[in-house]
């Protein structure tokens, strides 16, 4: 109960904030205008700020694991290239694929990480190490397959990709990050305060904007690619990947911290790419909606199971 009580605390209040997007855009005080705004402007400065904040704080140099971090960043790249691989096969729509493919693998791993592993064991060196290891190829492989499986870009190429890459604020955002804690260096605290000050806006303007541009009639006319990716994202990954870290000999937080980069829901900055990129952002706030809504019983039922075999 416990368990259920922490995760319905943790996704419940994400999912009223997007509810109440929607409302308020129903009654006119949110529109078009400002969906289209608050993207750009969380893509472009509130999520890398909020990176920066994240990265920064943690001590890389001392608790580095070696093979904490090369798991988290094979199993992403894995999970990503099968999910594309199948959804060439099974799904027509360009603009579609890409959004199916990233919404399918990229977690919300920062921000529920640290929620989580905190609440459950204090404070943790892994999940710092957790993001160094999945976080950049989250928005690498989402640039990558949003450039070339976004609405109308069958010509792009590798330079294109590559160029994408470079230039998304994001990956940006992870480069300084790692970069400052690497070299110890510390801004003033008034300096702190504003990119913290931007970085906070980042959850809860990308939930609003989320909302306001949901659209129930169109998401239920592409009610299967958002249960296929659901699943895969809450059910499928954590049950293939999971047994091969406990295998390794993975446990307690870094366990909890792997369960996060596999099983948490969909980020919500995925939605914010996929709108900003060509890709589909009806089918990603679909996905980032549902996937929110019963993760905290899948996340619970894991963590349950963990548990009960003395792993955490």
């Amino acid at each position: 109960m416990e368990e259920l009580i922490f995760s319905l605390n943790a996704t419940v209040p994400l999912f009223l904030v997007v509810i109440c997007g929607y409302l308020l855009y129903q009654r006119g005080m949110l529109t078009e205008e400002f969906v289209a705004v608050a993207n750009k402007f969380n893509f472009q400065i509130a999520l890398p700020a909020l990176v920066i904040r994240d990265l920064s704080s943690a001590d890389f140099r001392e608790v580095w694991d070696m093979k904490f971090v090369f798991f988290c960043a094979l199993t992403t790249t894995i999970s990503f290239f099968v999910i594309w691989g199948l959804a060439k096969i099974f799904i027509r729509e360009r603009g579609m694929r890409g959004a199916f493919v990233q919404a399918s693998y990229r977690s919300s791993a920062a921000i529920l990480g640290f929620a989580l592993i905190q609440n459950i064991y204090g404070e943790s060196v892994m999940t710092p190490l957790m993001i160094i290891g999945c976080v950049p190829l989250f928005n690498i492989f989402a640039v990558l397959v949003l450039t070339f499986e976004g609405d109308g870009t069958g010509n792009k190429s590798i330079k294109d990709a590559c160029r994408e890459i470079i230039r998304n604020p994001i990956i940006i955002g992870i480069i300084i990050g790692v970069i400052l804690s690497l070299q110890n260096i510390n801004f003033p605290k008034m300096l702190k305060s504003t990119v913290n000050s931007f970085a906070v806006l980042a959850s809860p303007l990308a939930l609003l904007a989320l909302g306001a541009g949901f659209r129930g009639r169109e998401a239920i006319a592409k009610l299967r690619s958002t249960i296929a990716a659901s699943l895969i994202k809450l059910v499928i990954l954590p049950v293939i990947f999971l047994p091969v870290a406990v295998w390794l000999g993975f446990r307690e937080d870094g366990l909890i911290a792997i369960l996060i980069m596999l099983g948490s829901p969909t980020t919500v900055s995925s939605y914010v790419m996929a709108k900003n990129m060509g890709g589909d952002e009806i089918l990603t706030s679909s996905v980032v909606v549902v996937t929110t809504m019963l993760s905290a019983f899948s996340i619970t039922a894991i963590l349950f199971a963990l548990r009960s075999l003395a792993l955490v």
